[in-house]
């Protein structure tokens, strides 16, 4: 027994002296930073401002957390704005719209574990709406790392299927290089959500860190020594090279595009077609083409138009190009239709709706949305994996002098006008006990701004919305796109308001949908966004409630109250209405005054009761 202690006390002799001959050489290696680098005052979060600021980043949406200190206080210094919510989804939210409306990447950043989890709806939506942000989430010390520190778990496995790109940074003189590459990225091919990681002692300055590491006690025995050395060098480690110059500018952006042989092959077969569609997606609102551009090309070839998700308003207000109504009974006639930026999923019955009698030309900078169900209901006769706006902008090169047949969207547009008369009629009926929804939605289409950006958030009273209020032009339209997420509205209308400060910025919101954001009521007076939210009470989820009655003879969980949202967004320093039946005569007076308490800088919030229609009737919502 004693010969094998003996032998095992040499053996750790031996391996205790390498470790520390190791230690020492790294000691060796490090000296020199330990005696220029370590009296910095410097620290990671200015380089994480630096690197924003040269990308053109104007604002950093958060929930603060000490995890994250550095990078936010760094920023307010560089004249980046922080904008501080009141839950972390809003913050991506926030950073989602800016990066649809300013086409630069929204950068939002929240702090380790629980910070991180609150926003993967959000960055989830952001993915599969191709919206450009990074997400910067704090973690954990490098060392501490699996060892039960606060909030620390296994944050890129979450995000890695969230995310076109994902890394932790481990040394401060990587930040500069993962920062320019996640920003690349983000704007790269099909945009999306990307993530950096930053450990809490890649950010603070190297005395902090110093002063956590460093044992509390003069190390004694060899262990104890080796494991000191160990520490120390890992320390320099993270901060050797820390300072040194590094290109902070942008990288190259890759974005697809149509080969000239497609774009001229698709000249082909719009100039034979006689009953041509485009069916316009957010993707066609994407850079670098300008929108303004993309709308002159759609004019030029005076093509009916339909249009989706972040196209809404593309067309303006009231063009004779942009179709509204009757979109399955057109594609039933057309003999080409164009998907610029669609995909063949739910929205367009995963490809069904399209007869199999027309030419179609898809474009789509995805390949897998490009082809999406092309394998059981849909061909594309063209499948062109590209930017949509470029492409139309030199398919509408290729065919100056080209002019769709008149007859064609004229009579498309005689349809429209039918369905919309049928509207006006059915928001003149009576509805028990309150105002008719779409009454209310025709007042505010009448009464809103030519510079007004609608936020859609809601199911039922947001369905409605969308076939009546009308965007006054390209990229005043936000919705949070295929994934039908509620809980968009705060954090949308934050961003847009930033934004576009000018604009008249309206939340459409279902009384469910609001209960996700209120509370960022306190963000838009702290902050001095003034929005106008426009709530449709009717105390219940009617979207789900409208076929889970007559389906399964219950309304179970779908009951909600006429609850007193005015007096919510009064406490959070808001200006609340309560609009019922007997104000309906006033209506057009209230929302003028929530007008004008907005221009005044207050956040106001319409509280108008509704009753119930059967508009819309039929259409599922799952």
């Amino acid at each position: 027994m004693e010969c094998c202690c003996t032998s095992f006390m040499t053996v750790s002799a031996v391996l205790g002296a390498v470790v520390l001959f190791a230690a020492y050489r790294l000691g060796l290696i490090y000296q020199t930073f330990h005696k220029a680098e370590s009296k910095s005052p410097r620290h990671g979060g200015e380089t994480v401002a630096e690197v924003l600021l040269a990308h053109g980043v104007k604002y950093v949406f958060t929930l603060v957390g000490g995890h994250i200190s550095p990078i936010l206080v760094a920023c307010e210094k560089l004249g980046i704005r922080i904008v501080d919510t009141r839950h972390e989804a809003t913050a991506v939210f926030a950073a989602d719209a800016v990066a649809r409306l300013s086409g630069t990447v929204g950068v939002a950043a929240v702090t380790a574990g629980p910070g991180l989890t609150n926003t993967v709806t959000a960055v989830k939506n952001a993915q599969m709406a191709e919206s450009p942000l990074l997400l910067i989430g704090g973690a954990a010390a490098t060392l501490l790392q699996g060892r039960g520190a606060l909030q620390d778990i296994d944050q890129m496995s979450l995000f890695k299927p969230l995310c076109k790109f994902c890394a932790s940074v481990r040394t401060v003189r990587e930040i500069v290089p993962v920062l320019r590459k996640a920003l690349a990225a983000a704007q790269s091919g099909t945009p999306g959500p990307v993530f950096v990681e930053f450990p809490i002692d890649t950010l603070y300055p190297y005395h902090i860190v110093e002063k956590e590491v460093a044992p509390k006690t003069a190390p004694k025995g060899l262990m104890a020594k080796v494991i000191n050395w160990y520490l120390q060098n890992h320390l320099r480690n993270i901060f050797a090279g820390a300072w040194e110059s590094r290109e902070v500018s942008p990288l190259p952006v890759q974005i697809p595009l149509a080969t000239q042989q497609q774009v001229q092959q698709c000249v082909e077969l719009v100039s034979r077609a006689k009953k041509p569609v485009i069916l316009l997606g957010s993707q066609a609102t994407l850079s670098p083409t300008p929108v303004d551009k993309t709308r002159a090309a759609l004019e030029s070839l005076g093509i009916p138009c339909f249009l989706g998700g972040m196209a809404r308003g593309m067309l303006g207000r009231e063009s004779a190009l942009h179709i509204r109504q009757n979109r399955r009974e057109a594609l039933k006639e057309a003999d080409l239709v164009i998907l610029a930026g669609t995909v063949c999923d739910f929205r367009l019955g995963y490809g069904q709706v399209l007869s199999r009698r027309s030419k179609v030309i898809a474009v789509n900078r995805d390949r897998s949305q490009l082809m999406k169900n092309s394998d059981m209901f849909w061909k594309p006769t063209v499948a062109v994996q590209g930017d949509a706006g470029s492409f139309l902008l030199r398919l509408s090169e290729g065919l100056k002098g080209y002019r769709c047949p008149q007859d064609w969207p004229e009579s498309l547009k005689e349809g429209d006008k039918a369905k919309e008369k049928a509207n006006t009629e059915k928001a003149a009926e009576k509805t028990e006990r309150h105002l008719n929804p779409l009454r209310v939605l025709h007042c505010v289409e009448e009464i809103m701004s030519e510079d007004s950006i609608i936020v859609a958030d809601g199911g039922d009273f947001v369905g409605s919305a969308a076939y009546i209020l009308k965007p006054r032009g390209p990229l005043r339209w936000l919705d949070p796109g295929a994934f039908g997420t509620l809980g968009v509205g705060g954090g949308f209308a934050l961003g847009a308001k930033l934004c576009r400060p000018e604009s008249e910025v309206w939340i459409i919101y279902g009384d469910g949908s609001l209960g996700y954001s209120v509370a960022e009521f306190d963000t838009f007076t702290r902050h001095k966004t003034p929005v106008i939210a426009l709530v449709g009470n009717d105390a219940c989820w009617s979207q789900i409630s409208r076929e889970q009655v007559p389906m399964l003879g219950s309304n179970v969980a779908c009951g909600l109250a006429f609850t007193d949202y005015h007096v919510v967004a009064d406490g959070y320093g808001g200006k609340g209405y309560l609009i019922g039946r007997e104000d309906g005569e006033k209506l057009d007076e209230i929302l003028q005054s929530a007008q004008e308490q907005s221009r005044q800088g207050r956040a106001t919030l319409l509280n108008v009761l509704i009753g119930k229609t059967n508009f819309r009737e039929g259409s599922i919502s799952v």
